[in-house]
């Protein structure tokens, strides 16, 4: 990749709102909104995405490529170059890009992307003195991205709490390719190989182009997290006999950093990236990945128990047994009937309480049965049921 020579940077980023979690930023200048290059479009359109412009063509294939959201924002409309990144005021409204001039209605938890609202003016965490310029992680505004006109941009590359984004993008019907991206968890260190990348792709649009210094604001460095596992817990999960030497092979091809290696137990580097390794049980299905599901050989468990036998059961199917040889059939009436002796809630009339004798359903069965019995072809009516009745301090 080219590598733009930076000029000293104007922005002034300011997070008020903990659900952005890193914000990465830098203005550019000296740009020009136009068609797409073929390759760009052709690279769009492979993956069903169609071209618009090459700024935020580029913006697409980024997000596409290294799967981080991005946005470029015409400068001109960036006050005194401060951003504030805070949570909306209630009942605010914002006019979204691509919405077909729908304005969408805020409130206190939808984080927004702010600019003063005047020059000389400061934005502040109250939302005073401020326009609004985005839905972070949602979408943009309609009056903040680039134009025909546009000769000098900022581009974002930032990471939101995705819970955050999610309850945003679901109370206001947008389902846009960044929410879900945002929603599915990414990690804050993704977004400086996302502006590299971006920064790289942009110079090669615009050879002539200023790139002021990224400003990059981490409130909370993602933790550095390890994870340790034993070979025999794989090879128990697996039901495999897979080597130490192989689990190490298996590793090296990952590429993970280990920490610990020795007698069977093994404690890697989690890589920040990979924030669905939690516990030892996702090394079974890594290690098993790569060794392959099809080397495993499916066996049987030994079972050294007797079960113990449940009397009861056993002699309410023996008594079925008996029942369905002699040409019987179980029938299955309801547990509510119109007199008993406990009463339940919010129940029809008829059936307020719960039944102590199977008599009362049997003969309502029976009755129904025989209707039927010319439709049927039967000659004979035989049923039978075994059930549970319900009385006052008991059930049997």
């Amino acid at each position: 990749y080219k590598t733009p020579a930076s000029i000293p940077k104007k922005l002034k980023v300011e997070i008020v709102s903990p659900n952005c979690r890193r914000y990465s930023a830098r203005i550019i200048r000296n740009v020009k909104v136009g068609p797409s290059p073929d390759w760009m479009k052709n690279h769009l359109e492979s993956i069903g995405q169609r071209s618009i412009n090459n700024i935020v063509d580029a913006t697409n294939i980024l997000m596409y490529d290294r799967g981080q959201p991005t946005h470029a924002f015409d400068l001109k409309l960036i006050t005194n170059y401060q951003l504030l990144i805070t949570n909306s005021k209630k009942d605010q409204e914002l006019k979204l890009v691509g919405r077909e001039g729908i304005v969408a209605k805020l409130n206190e938890s939808d984080l927004v992307i702010c600019t003063p609202s005047a020059s000389g003016t400061s934005p502040d965490a109250a939302g005073e003195n401020t326009k609004t310029l985005a839905l972070g992680g949602v979408k943009g505004g309609a009056d903040s991205g680039v134009r025909d006109d546009t000769t000098d941009i900022l581009i974002e590359v930032a990471n939101f709490e995705p819970v955050s984004v999610r309850k945003t993008a679901r109370r206001l019907g947008i389902f846009s390719d960044s929410a879900k991206r945002y929603e599915n968890d990414l990690s804050p260190e993704l977004c400086p190989a996302a502006m590299f990348d971006l920064s790289a792709l942009l110079i090669e649009l615009f050879p002539d182009a200023q790139f002021e210094d990224v400003i990059d604001i981490y409130p909370n460095p993602q933790e550095k997290r390890t994870l340790s596992f034993s070979s025999s817990y794989i090879n128990k999960k697996l039901g495999s006999n897979i080597s130490d030497s192989e689990i190490s092979e298996i590793l090296k091809r990952y590429n993970y950093d280990l920490v610990h290696v020795g007698h069977g137990q093994w404690e890697i580097k989690i890589p920040p990236l990979r924030l669905d390794l939690v516990g030892a049980e996702d090394m079974v299905e890594e290690i098993g990945r790569i060794y392959g599901y099809d080397k495993v050989v499916p066996q049987m468990p030994k079972l050294d128990f007797v079960p113990k036998e449940n009397k009861n059961y056993k002699k309410i199917k023996e008594v079925k047994d008996t029942l369905l040889a002699d040409s019987y059939k179980e029938v299955m009436t309801y547990s509510f009937a119109d007199r008993g002796d406990i009463e339940v809630l919010k129940s029809a009339s008829d059936k307020k309480f719960m039944r102590t004798n199977l008599s009362d359903g049997l003969k309502k069965s029976y009755e129904m049965n025989k209707l039927n019995a010319p439709l049927l072809g039967l000659r004979d009516i035989k049923i039978f049921e075994i059930v549970t009745v319900f009385y006052k301090s008991t059930e049997e």
